[in-house]
């Protein structure tokens, strides 16, 4: 099974502006980053100048989806041009430039096997992945196939895994994290291989599914691969999904629909992935956050945040959680992040890790902050601190309302200091560094459905229904818009995308004339909802949702064609799944299952067939032979 090679495409490609100000001895770099101080550590380090005369800003950066997760040749040049040419330089990047030289994704290729009861229990599964890694590392290109590796089991219970990894260095550009990285192509393989096993045995996907799930009971699981899935319910999302998309009647639909010569397929995954990237132990560069909370004496609350998101949301969640536990109105919450000289060392954000470990950072400082107040609280109204609650800015007592202090004279009263409790030091402003103990493992299952056209191989996406599960959710708008960009893009890998190089190393998908992407119009409309299952492993219960869609709906797209080309007897068809790979593939099981061809014909007949024939309507091929044939 083959994960093809994508190129990312942000919106805006990579962009850097450095400015040296002599006098001052001071590096000022602008880039378009996901790790902006990663990025200031790196281009200091190869510069060989000061790291605190480095001040890094990660502006709006146009979408990263990964790519941007590293340091570039780029910016280190740019850099040094400006300390050199003590003037400001810019450089930005071409869209060729970023489909050659901005990593790409996915390209692995996988051998797998299975073994499997009659009743559907899996025994054991035995993979060997080729990565093609490109001719030299990025940030974490090593990586993302141990990820694939780490993942393969996917939602199931399989008591033996054997792993066998090989990267190739070849000609190709780096290929590094690209949203989901590594995990797409594990659930994609472990997926397709159940609805291989399913059809096989002849019996249903959901059957074969339900046989294999761990129980709620049995969380925290332990998997084969040494990871430990903290919490789930497999069952309760797949249940959900069903019912959502009336499963039953559509495979009603699909079976009426046969019978009339159309070709509807249902495809279905359910799916966990690795999130929130942490402990430090387990990462290259640190799976910690960090976080300031400082409240001002006007009562206004800055956020400076290590994560640095790009199109996430978290300056609105981020503003929630602060709003939420100080009992004030996120209007009220200012969220700074991407500046390293305002906000503390920062990992980044990737790995659908800026909430569940960013987040929990912020949190934390908000319980401290909480805490203090409600200290402070508790001396004016000489009443007990677990009396107090906190909310419409206001701190009361909960046995007592009358007995209050407003928010803001609480806050004054921290810098004023004139009535602290004893040994209480004046001042609001506390730093946290969050790091988890386990990774999250959200989860979920998708339903997809298709129709193709046998005359032409086209696809049409019908309907999508999802149901993710990523813990505890703060803002259901942001996490269906998450849900939403990633099925679009695993549209893309599963119809349209592929970066393809000839044989002398050149790419020949350099621009958008030869790499297509999804539009508008080749999007259904998605269906939405959510079931919560808390992580145990931050205080918040949250696991994570910006790469849940790419990573269920792959397989989902690629099921539901399968399952659409069954009467053709066709069981597997490689990424992408362009139009004229289907169009191949049903001529061909079509022309296998043609009657042979008849016998030379009499002399009478060879005079009848001299005659002039009558004109006929064109034939259509394959459909009417597919009808015929029924």
């Amino acid at each position: 099974m083959v994960n093809q090679r994508l190129i990312p495409v942000p919106m805006e490609p990579r962009g850097v502006v450095a400015e040296y100000l002599p006098g001052e001895k001071q590096l000022n770099v602008w880039t378009s980053t996901q790790i902006p101080h990663l990025a200031r550590t790196q281009i200091a380090a190869m510069l060989n100048f000061p790291e605190y005369a480095v001040h890094l800003i990660a502006p709006e950066v146009g979408g990263g989806f990964g790519a941007k997760l590293n340091v570039y040749a780029e910016e280190a040049l740019v850099s040094h041009l400006a300390i050199r040419l003590e003037k400001p330089v810019k450089w930005i990047e071409g869209r060729r430039e970023n489909f050659q030289c901005t990593i790409h994704g996915r390209d692995e290729i996988n051998y797998m096997e299975v073994a499997v009861k009659h009743d559907g229990t899996i025994l054991g599964i035995r993979c060997r992945v080729i990565a093609d890694l490109g001719a030299y590392y990025q940030l974490l290109t090593p990586m993302i196939p141990t990820l694939t590796g780490l993942m393969i089991c996917g939602s199931y219970k399989i008591p033996a895994v054997r792993m066998e990894i090989i990267g190739a260095l070849t000609n190709k550009m780096a290929t590094d994290a690209y949203r989901g990285a590594g995990r797409p192509e594990a659930t994609y393989f472990i997926e397709r291989a159940l609805d291989l096993v399913a059809y096989d045995l002849k019996k249903d996907v959901i059957e074969v599914r339900r046989k294999n799930f761990p129980k709620p009971k049995d969380f925290p699981y332990a998997v084969p691969t040494g990871l430990t899935y903290d919490s789930a319910n497999y069952q309760k999302s797949l249940d959900v999904v069903l019912k959502m998309s009336g499963y039953t009647k559509l495979r009603a639909e699909q079976a009426e629909l046969r019978r009339k010569g159309r070709y509807m397929g249902i495809g279905l995954s359910t799916y966990v992935e690795i999130c929130a990237m942490g402990p430090s132990s387990a990462m290259p560069a640190g799976g910690w956050e960090s976080a300031t909370v400082r409240i001002e004496p006007s009562g206004k609350v800055n956020v400076f945040t290590g994560s640095s998101p790009h199109g996430q949301g978290q300056e609105t969640t981020f503003a929630q959680i602060g709003a939420d536990r100080l009992g004030i109105t996120p209007d009220e919450v200012n969220v700074v992040h991407g500046n390293t000289s305002t906000v503390p060392y920062g990992i980044g954000t990737f790995g659908s890790r800026a909430t569940a470990v960013g987040g929990s950072a912020v949190y934390m400082c908000l319980e401290k902050l909480r805490d203090k107040l409600t200290k402070i609280a508790a001396h004016i109204l000489a009443v007990d601190p677990s009396e107090l609650v906190i909310a419409d800015r206001r701190i009361y007592s909960q046995s007592d309302p009358k007995k209050s202090l407003a928010f803001g004279d609480a806050v004054s009263a921290a810098y004023v200091a004139k009535t602290l409790p004893p040994g209480m030091e004046p001042g609001l402003d506390v730093t946290h560094f969050f790091e988890p103990t386990n990774f999250t493992f959200p989860f979920g299952a998708h339903v997809c459905v298709v129709e193709i056209d046998p005359d032409t191989g086209d696809v049409k996406l019908q309907k999508y229904f999802a149901v993710d599960d990523c813990g505890n959710a703060i803002n259901p708008l942001l996490i269906d818009g998450q849900v939403h960009g990633g099925i679009v893009q695993s549209v893309g890998q599963a119809l349209f995308e592929e970066a393809v190089y000839d044989s002398e190393g050149q790419l020949i998908t350099g621009e958008f004339t030869d790499y297509a992407i999804p539009r508008a119009h080749d999007i259904p409309r998605i269906v939405t909802d959510r079931t919560v299952t808390p992580s145990p492993v931050n205080p918040m219960g949250v696991k994570g949702v910006g790469e849940a869609g790419t990573i269920g709906a792959t397989p989902a797209l690629v099921n539901a064609v399968v399952d659409a080309l069954a009467p053709f007897g066709i069981r597997h068809v490689d990424l992408p799944i362009k139009r004229e790979k289907i169009w191949r593939l049903i001529h061909d099981a079509s022309a296998k299952s043609a009657k042979p061809a008849p016998k030379a014909p009499s002399k009478a007949m060879a005079k009848k067939s001299a005659k002039p024939a009558a004109k006929k309507p064109a034939k259509k091929t394959p459909k009417s032979k597919a009808r015929r044939k029924r």
